[in-house]
């Protein structure tokens, strides 16, 4: 028990993530509020608040809280931070809807010299692009686990801090942007294709994880360095932890986001078909008259 108190109530502060975390939120608030008391008869939806609060939350808890402050002394932790900003962070982000705020909180003229031609921009829709975008987050996620990249961001803080934390973060991002929520700019993708994608990201995923898992030796020798206060007692132990770790919750969050996608095809599916019901009747009506 006293070790989970550790873990618990062990936090570091870091002003810059801090500070953008503060921003980010509260502009997402102060925005939402300006819809709806300027749009009462279609106010902003509080399950995008609640989900856009979730996903800073996450961000949170995995750079400045408890898993944050011991992702240098543990590699189990350093794995759920990879986890969490990529397959959950992000992906709770963007069901909060913060692309399509801004539009709806754009003045007409700015919204069609400035944000729509932006979305539509060839690097926008290049890098939302589906088959792209999975690369990127596939790339990412392999490349940074089996490239020396890793351990040069455990020993130098600033590229852990400024550049992992955010090259994760924003895989994640482009990855789900055209799988969830509205995405608004990108080409629209029907709900299987959405489906197969998230499918197929298991591959990288769960194979990162299991061979993280079943290495012989220990992959980053930083973790060999350093004191260990309580929990796995050896690197590769813990090492092993991380593995797992990545192996099965990249699993089982990929089920849960299918189950979200398959949601949105089961509702769009209702919509079309109260569509073709209605023009249906509409023509009933009309032949009747």
């Amino acid at each position: 028990m006293t070790h989970v108190g550790d873990l618990l109530t062990h936090w570091q502060f870091d002003p810059l993530p801090a500070a953008l975390l503060v921003i980010a939120t509260a502009l997402y608030l102060i925005g939402a509020d300006h819809v709806s008391r300027h749009h009462p008869d279609h106010p902003w939806p509080v399950r995008h608040t609640v989900s856009f609060l979730v996903g800073i939350g996450f961000i949170l808890v995995v750079t400045l809280g408890p898993i944050g402050a011991y992702d240098d002394t543990f590699f189990w932790a350093h794995m759920t931070q990879h986890i969490v900003l990529m397959m959950l962070a992000a992906p709770f982000l963007l069901l909060g809807e913060p692309v399509l705020l801004v539009l709806r909180l754009s003045s007409r003229e700015f919204r069609h010299q400035v944000v729509v031609p932006v979305l539509h921009s060839r690097v926008v829709r290049f890098l939302t692009n589906p088959v792209v975008s999975w690369l990127i987050f596939a790339g990412v996620l392999v490349g940074t686990h089996f490239t020396h990249f890793y351990e040069y961001a455990l020993e130098h803080d600033s590229v852990h801090a400024y550049v992992e934390h955010p090259l994760y973060l924003t895989a994640g991002l482009l990855y789900y942007y055209p799988l969830l929520g509205s995405s608004p700019g990108t080409n629209p993708m029907s709900p299987f294709a959405k489906v197969v994608s998230q499918f197929l990201m298991m591959v990288p995923e769960t194979m990162t994880g299991f061979a993280i898992y079943m290495a012989s030796g220990v992959m980053y020798p930083y973790y060999n360095s350093v004191e260990r206060p309580w929990g796995p007692s050896t690197a590769l132990t813990d090492q092993r932890l991380g593995g797992a770790l990545m192996w099965s919750s990249g699993m089982v969050l990929d089920a849960l986001w299918i189950s979200v996608a398959a949601w949105q095809w089961i509702k769009s599916e209702e919509h079309k078909a109260r569509r073709i019901d209605a023009e249906i009747a509409s023509g009933r009506l009309a032949t009747e008259g």
